[in-house]
C-alpha cells in the first residue's frame, strides 16, 4: 500500500514543481487586490498545463 501512496505522491510533486516554474507562484504575492492570487495560481497551473500537453509534439 505505502508503494501505491509513493507513486502518486511523486507524481503529484512533479505537477507542484512544474507549476513552480512561474516564479510569481514561488515568491511572495504582495498584490493586495481581492482575487489577483487565485488568478495567478490559475493561470500558472495553465501554462503547467499547456507545456504538459505539447511536451512531445
Amino acid at each position: 500500500m505505502n508503494y501505491l501512496i509513493s507513486q502518486g505522491r511523486i507524481i503529484l510533486e512533479h505537477v507542484i514543481a512544474g507549476v513552480k516554474r512561474c516564479r510569481i507562484v514561488k515568491d511572495v504575492f504582495r498584490n493586495t487586490r481581492e482575487g489577483d492570487d487565485d488568478l495567478v495560481m490559475e493561470i500558472a497551473c495553465g501554462l503547467h498545463n499547456h507545456r504538459a500537453k505539447h511536451r512531445y509534439t
